[in-house]
């Protein structure tokens, strides 16, 4: 078997759990393997670390998939999907839904392959050359597990050019017009499995919004970056008094309008097409109160290099999120920038309460649904990170 080596003294992140094999951390290769073919991971002396895909143009130029020495072949690729697919049945929160992620993966151990269900349509990312490579045979398999009506892929993502490969979309099998309508938690959505954000809607804010629900009826709520309006729908459908939602992109509006419409919820919640750090800034100018106030912005930063734009991005917005909430007002604030870590969110909603003179009780804290499974060895399998705080 080709192997790559280990630098000595570089191997403990691999040796605890991680994944990810850099190419600066890499002595040597053997065995003249192909790109995106297998190879052993050994370390200096030789000794065997696991198996993965091999892409030299990579910066991550191997992703360990196994630590055993067994074939990485349809069989292994059927048992980790089906692996898969029983954690997420034994999951009260997903165990009967219609639209969940299915694999998620390094969380899943398939680094580099995303399937998401929307009931019976399977959305498909291969995000790496040694996914990309062996897409047929997945879609074989995912085909045999769901029987679904259509596989589409959504391969549209930039870091795919860092493995070398362009960016690609398209129905996989079947036929469809890519327009689903299903029942997700306790409201119905209508997404476009070839055209919206992700695969199609935020599937890891699931118990986020139930959580956000259980806490508006009879509330005034605001919900910031609300695209096809998640949390304004949970909001409306729990009875709040009154929902705003802002939204900047009008293809997004009109999906939530029609989100809202398939709910019995026209009228019932009002949409803001504009840039939701400027409504913001133009509320809190005006004083305006509310009872609940959602901030879930797009991600601010994915390079380290820009974490004190993005730091300053979070405070402005929690800033004025917090001047416009009353005593005893609530306000569910997100970052799924994975370079702002749990310590460097807490600090920014705690210095943005310190300017507004606010003091904070924290409900809860917050993260992503268990779909997208968080591996302790591998920090960015935790991205979305949350808090619920109730102003004192």
């Amino acid at each position: 078997m080709p192997s790559v080596f280990i630098k000595k003294g570089r191997e403990r992140r691999i040796y605890a759990g991680h994944s990810w094999v850099y190419a600066g951390e890499i002595e040597k290769i053997t065995g003249d393997p192909k790109d995106g073919g297998v190879v052993d991971i050994r370390d200096h002396k030789d000794r065997f670390f696991g198996r993965g895909l091999l892409n030299t143009n990579s910066a991550i130029t191997v992703r360990r998939f196994t630590m055993l020495k067994e074939e990485i072949d349809r069989a292994f690729f059927t048992r980790r999907i089906e692996a898969a697919l029983e954690y997420r049945r034994e999951e009260t929160s997903i165990a009967n839904a219609e639209a969940f992620r299915v694999v998620s993966s390094e969380g899943d151990q398939l680094p580099g392959l995303i399937v998401d269900r929307y009931g019976d349509h399977i959305v498909l990312q291969a995000l790496t050359l040694g996914i990309d490579q062996r897409k047929q045979q997945i879609i074989d398999i995912l085909r045999e597990l769901f029987d679904p009506k259509a596989i589409v892929e959504r391969s549209d993502v930039p870091s795919r050019k860092l493995e070398g490969l362009e960016e690609t979309k398209g129905v996989l099998f079947g036929d469809t017009n890519a327009i689903v309508r299903l029942q997700f938690n306790h409201f119905s959505i209508e997404v476009n499995l070839l055209e919206d954000q992700k695969t199609g809607f935020f599937l890891d804010q699931r118990d986020n919004y139930a959580e956000v629900a259980g806490i508006c009826a009879g509330r005034r709520v605001l919900d910031c970056f609300a695209y096809h309006g998640g949390f304004a729908l949970a909001a409306a459908v729990a009875d709040a008094k009154h929902v705003e939602a802002i939204e900047i992109s009008e293809q997004a509006v009109a999906r939530a309008r029609t989100n809202a419409e398939l709910n019995g919820m026209t009228g019932k919640i009002e949409f803001v097409c504009a840039n939701a750090f400027d409504v913001l800034k133009k509320y809190d100018a005006e004083k305006r109160q509310y009872d609940v106030i959602v901030l879930d912005p797009p991600s601010f930063t994915r390079t380290k290099q820009n974490v004190g734009d993005a730091l300053r991005g979070y405070k402005e917005i929690n800033l004025r999120a917090l001047k416009m909430l009353p005593p005893g007002g609530i306000l569910a604030t997100f970052t799924c920038s994975h370079h702002i870590n749990a310590e460097l969110f807490k600090s920014v909603v705690i210095d943005a309460a310190a300017d507004a003179k606010k003091t904070l009780r924290l409900i809860k804290v917050l993260a992503q649904s268990p779909d997208h499974p968080i591996l302790p060895a591998i920090p960015e399998t935790e991205y979305l990170r949350g808090l619920l705080v109730q102003v004192m």
